[in-house]
């Protein structure tokens, strides 16, 4: 049975992408210049190319040329890294852009979550999120009031406010993550810049101190070409979890 020249053309491409003979972060060659080496039509390169775009090896498209995805390095959960810390492991320059901090009460979800009253307040923070200028996730952040309030004498845009709250005492010990989907929300479109409805990795996660108390519940949601999960076990070990910037099977994840 004959391969289709789309599915060969695809697999010669990955494996150039897997040798570095296309290293990442660099300009694909383009549909004309890969047309007349594998003399072929436009209509199967761009075909293969699709298909690269869809396993998140190669980015852009719209206007903009194709590019290697860069790679992404891996952060363990154990060592409970903010954004900030992740960002700079990967030599990238982490930012963010503080929407809204406001209090207010914590309302029937944020309240279970916390364990405390709807009608008790809590100190919730919006932000964009960057890795090198590069919208990757919308961060909503709620604390209880006392650890909250802290964050009033913070410039929440110069970096991370977990960082800020460890050096300010805080116990921030330990953390229960979920990790799922979610649809964009008209407020993650307009910050990420993507369509409503589009496809968001979400990380939820309470944190709690030593002793057990209830400290922040927060909602992350990434841009899934931009950071993935990866889940470790051993039959010896404790899962460990980690997130990373997407690339196919890599290893890493965050806090903050």
């Amino acid at each position: 049975m004959n391969v289709p020249l789309h599915q060969l053309l695809s697999d010669e491409f990955r494996s150039r992408i897997a040798s570095g003979v296309w290293p990442e972060g660099t300009q694909v060659p383009s549909e004309s210049e890969l047309c007349r080496e594998f003399g072929a039509s436009r209509g199967p390169v761009r075909q293969a190319l699709a298909a690269l775009r869809a396993e998140q090896l190669v980015v852009g498209g719209r206007g903009r040329p194709p590019m290697v995805r860069s790679a992404v390095v891996s952060q363990s959960v154990e060592t409970f890294l903010s954004f900030t810390d992740w960002a700079q492991t990967l030599g990238k320059v982490p930012g963010q852009q503080t929407q809204e901090i406001a209090r207010r009460p914590a309302g029937a979800e944020i309240a279970a979550q916390l364990g405390c009253d709807p009608a008790d307040p809590v100190v919730s923070l919006l932000r964009l999120r960057l890795l090198d200028g590069e919208p990757t996730l919308v961060e909503r952040s709620h604390f209880v009031a006392d650890v909250g309030r802290l964050l009033f004498d913070f410039d929440t845009d110069s970096g991370s406010t977990f960082r800020y709250l460890l050096d300010a005492g805080v116990d921030l010990h330990s953390a229960r993550h979920i990790i799922d989907a979610v649809a964009a929300d008209p407020t993650d479109a307009a910050l990420l810049g993507i369509p409503e409805g589009a496809p968001l990795l979400r990380e939820r996660r309470v944190t709690e101190s030593i002793d057990g108390r209830k400290l922040e519940f927060a909602e992350d949601r990434y841009r899934p070409e931009m950071a993935n999960f990866l889940v470790h076990n051993t039959v010896h070990q404790r899962v460990q979890m980690a997130r990373v910037q997407s690339t196919p099977e890599r290893k890493e994840e965050s806090h903050d």
